[in-house]
This record gives structure tokens, sequence and C-alpha cells, in this order.
């Protein structure tokens, strides 16, 4: 067991609901790799000071979750192509006291489009409107999709959400249907109010073909056990923290693990 040291690099993640699942992730690889790193989860009481503190604190990574991947915008020194591109943070980089803002949701989205064949004439219900649901929004654009409609309650949010990439918009999803539904809303998280709620209706989930749930915590989401009791492809929140959390690793440490050594990471974390 690798023992606390005054030398050692950390990591965090900055949530308001924080799970385990980045924690065991890189945890497990630093040890793999024998690497003096050690990985902690918060849920901060006051964001600006929070990200004071990887700065003073010369925190070498953060990890960003919801509901902070916009507001944390305003706190860092520098915005990488891929967060400036959707205005979406989840990954901070201390530089010697330089804060450099990334987004990597995007990119493990992209992955899970192309890895599950997901055909770009589909129709797609996408429910949300944060920083996510534009990393989400974002990777489904740029995989070709036209047929994709927001679902948001806020007007606002929604609205200008469809409009940067060119989708419809709609309050509420009410009797509409599409091939592909997703999820990127806290709706089904563990320790939510809403955790016992599905974020779809039943006739919505019978009519698609593929259901998407970015939440992460649980892996098995109320809207991904009625989506496998239908027989439907499912996507899960476990496997964009999986590929979201690898290029965080590589961002941090420079090191890229082994498939094999990802692999193991993986079922290390959801076997929590």
């Amino acid at each position: 067991m690798t023992m606390l040291n005054k030398d050692m690099t950390l990591c965090i993640s900055l949530s308001a609901r924080p799970s385990n699942n980045g924690t065991r992730f890189h945890n497990f690889l630093y040890e793999a790799l024998d690497l003096n790193w050690i990985y902690k989860a918060f849920a901060p009481t006051d964001l600006g000071q929070a990200i004071a503190g990887v700065r003073g604190l010369g925190i070498r990574g953060c990890a960003i979750s919801m509901p902070y991947k916009e507001d944390v915008i305003a706190l860092v020194d520098r915005m990488d192509a891929s967060a400036s591109a959707i205005d979406s943070v989840n990954t901070i980089v201390n530089d010697d006291g330089v804060l450099t803002a990334h987004n990597t949701d995007y990119s493990a989205i992209a992955q899970l489009i192309e890895r599950n064949g997901l055909d770009p004439a589909a129709s797609v219900l996408l429910r949300g409107s944060g920083g996510m649901a534009k990393a989400t929004a974002a990777a489904f654009r740029d995989a070709g999709f036209a047929r994709v409609t927001i679902v948001a309650r806020n007007e606002d949010r929604g609205r200008a959400l469809a409009d940067l990439y060119g989708f419809a918009w709609i309050a509420d999803a009410g009797d509409a249907t599409a091939d592909i539904i997703v999820n990127i809303t806290p709706i089904g998280m563990a320790g939510g109010a809403d955790e016992h709620a599905v974020s779809f209706s039943e006739e919505q989930i019978s009519a698609a073909s593929v259901v998407f749930d970015v939440v992460a915590l649980p892996a098995e989401t109320p809207l991904i056990r009625a989506g496998r009791a239908e027989g439907k492809t499912v996507i899960t929140g476990a496997e964009v923290a999986t590929l979201q959390a690898l290029e965080q690793f590589v961002l941090y440490t420079g090191i890229r693990p082994s498939d094999e050594q990802v692999a193991a990471a993986e079922a290390f974390m959801r076997a929590q």
C-alpha cells in the first residue's frame, strides 16, 4: 500500500455529488504505474475558494463535474480549444500556478457514438442544457447528426444550446419519440431527489433503439435498467466516466496506460 508522504502529487475532483468513480480509477492506475500520486473527491461549499486552493496548494489536476462545468470558466487562466469550443470545462491542469481548462467529455461521447455505430440519420432526444449537454450536443453534431431535439425546461438555455448547433428545442418531451434518447440531467443520480425517477417515459423508451444515460452513479440508473429490460442498446455514464477519466489521467501525468491497465482500472472502478 502506498503511504501518504510530503512529496505526493495531489489530484482532485469537484462535484455537487461526488462519487468514487474517479477516485478508484485514478488511484488504481497510480498504484499500477508506481506513481507517488493520490486522488481525492470533494464537494466544495465555495467554488471560487476551491479553485484558489488548487492554485495555491499546487494541486496538479482537478476534475470538474455537475454543476460547475460552466461556472469555473471565469476562475481559470487559459482555455484549451477542447473547452473553449463548447464553453464547458471538465478538467483543469495546474502548471506552476497557471490553470488551463480542458474538456474530455466531448471526446468520450464522440468515441461512444463511434463504438456503438450510431447512425447519423437517426433522430435524437437530448434532455439537458448544462455544460455536459454542450459537450454531448457538439459530439452528436460533429458525428453528422442533424435530427436532434434539445429537451430543456429553461427556455433561454435550451434555445441557446439548440441554436448553437442548429438543433430543435422543446420545453418538455411530452409524447415526442426518437431513435436515440439521451439523459444529461441529474435525474436518476444516486443521492438526489430524483434518484429513483426515470428521465424518459415508458413510451419513449419503447420507441427508441438506443438508450444513453450520462449519469455515472449508479452505473445502472433507472433509465439504463428500463432500457435493458426493453432489450435496447444501452450506453452508460460509467462508460463515459472511464473514457473521460483516461484522458484526464494522460493530461495530468503525461502517461498513457496500456489497454490492459485501463481495463483493470475500469473493472476496479465498477466493483465498488
